[in-house]
């Protein structure tokens, strides 16, 4: 997950004292609540009980592959892969999907790195996203072999009850996460239709049910001027590399003026080949963050002026370029947030208290554009992580730890739980049949 600036760890004792309520959801007066309600998490709605004869055996599928699942978790971590050539992890990962009988498909959405695992032939279609990349020399500081690991397991876990609960199965490969939006190309590109749910599991330094991601634009800024010698002849050179610093001087002079939620940060890519040599190009990459997608349109023309700015003031062009699709911000469905809320607790978990969650964005993800269009979830598993943050190194070697590890194993039962409580009530998963068909017309 893209990162913002503010993350910070919990203690043990935050953690004890703001645990939430047995479920912390209620049945609105009207059960036939809005679906869009429930999916902005505007509306809170709780679900029946699941039968504990599903939850049984979705658990003992879990427990059945928890060796294999540890095992692929540890392997996607010791072979990091960048966005869109995770060839060795994508490979680990259809392999235990693909010994149980799943139909795999690969690739797809044009993405070599991207595949559908598909189990069962249920009306109700479950999606369970599986994310494999990792971050530039840090490794998996991100702790996407979790998720990879879990997703697998939440898939086993929901092929056992396929039938019984009138499911079909996919587990969706999704490239690219950190940088690319794998998601929003397979979305765009059809790959999601027909989905009436779709969930995933994100670890973190602790539990979060209601997880709050910001909106992400991932920019290049080019600046373009002309070489000189910088000695003997320094008036006939445009410096690109002062373009790059007048913008971001323009840029952290903004920062006091920005709305609340809206963030930027950046680096310079290139500034110059020698010091004797005027730089005739210059690029900075940057993300602009925002509380929704109004928000974030408002902050790029802001920014878009900065960087005009540093062109301006120094005989420069410019131009700006979008690396990845936009990232949506996450918009999580209330009842698969209730499900899983109760299903974790009951696991004896304590996840942050949902009044406390708006208060803490965990960055950006791709996951947002998947919950704009499809009721979805993206908790946080918390793991034991000696008060590291992601995407920083003590992070990565967190995410292969005896605790890591159990959050894989919670991580898939809790999503097949929450999946086969949703789906076996009636109300839920009527409403999910209903907005599927809808969303299937508004696309034909």
């Amino acid at each position: 997950m893209p990162r913002s600036g503010d993350e910070r760890s919990w203690s043990r004792t935050d953690r004890s004292a703001h645990r939430a309520a047995a479920s912390g959801c209620a049945r609105a007066d009207d059960a036939r609540a809005d679906a869009d309600d429930l999916r902005a998490g505007d509306a809170d709605a709780s679900v029946d009980p699941a039968d504990p004869a599903l939850l049984a055996a979705a658990d003992a599928a879990v427990t059945a592959a928890e060796s294999e699942l540890i095992v692929l978790s540890h392997s996607i971590h010791a072979e990091p892969e960048l966005a869109f050539a995770e060839h060795r992890s994508v490979a680990k990962t259809l392999a235990p999907l693909r010994e149980r009988g799943f139909r795999i498909e690969i690739p797809v959405a044009d993405l070599d790195t991207a595949f559908v695992a598909t189990f069962g032939s249920g009306e109700l279609v479950v999606g369970i996203c599986a994310e494999y990349d990792a971050l530039p020399e840090i490794g998996h500081a991100c702790g996407h072999n979790i998720i990879a690991a879990a997703a697998v397991g939440a898939g086993l876990a929901l092929a056992e009850v396929a039938d019984r609960c009138g499911l079909t199965v996919k587990v969706f490969g999704t490239p690219a996460e950190e940088s690319g939006g794998g998601k929003v190309l397979m979305l765009e590109r059809g790959v999601f239709d027909g989905v009436a749910m779709a969930l995933m599991v994100h670890p973190g330094p602790l539990d979060i049910v209601g997880a709050r991601s910001l909106a992400l634009a991932d920019l290049s800024v080019s600046f373009h001027g002309r070489e000189a010698h910088a000695s003997a002849a320094p008036e006939y050179g445009r410096n690109a590399g002062d373009a790059a610093t007048v913008a971001q001087v323009a840029l952290g002079l903004l920062r006091q003026h920005l709305r609340p939620g809206q963030q930027l940060h950046g680096i310079v890519e290139s500034g110059g080949v020698a010091p004797n040599i005027v730089p005739g190009h210059a690029e900075l990459l940057y993300y602009l963050r925002a509380d929704d997608s109004a928000s974030l349109d408002d902050l790029l023309q802001r920014a878009s002026a900065c960087f005009e700015a540093g062109a301006l003031a120094t005989g420069c062009t410019h131009e700006i370029r979008a690396l990845a699709p936009t990232y949506t911000e996450l918009t999580p469905d209330s009842a698969l947030l209730c499900a899983y809320r109760e299903q974790i607790i009951g696991m004896g978990r304590m996840p942050l208290a949902p009044e406390l969650e708006a208060a803490r964005p965990l960055g950006s993800t791709d996951m947002g554009n998947v919950t704009n269009v499809i009721p979805g979830i993206h908790p946080v598993i918390g793991i034991e992580a000696n008060g590291a943050v992601t995407h920083q190194r003590e992070f990565a070697a967190a995410c292969v730890t005896p605790s890591a590890d159990l959050a894989v194993s919670d991580g898939a039962r809790a999503l097949a739980r929450t999946a086969i409580q949703v789906a076996g009530d009636q109300l839920h998963r009527d409403r999910l049949l209903e907005r599927s068909i809808q969303r299937q017309e508004e696309i034909r």
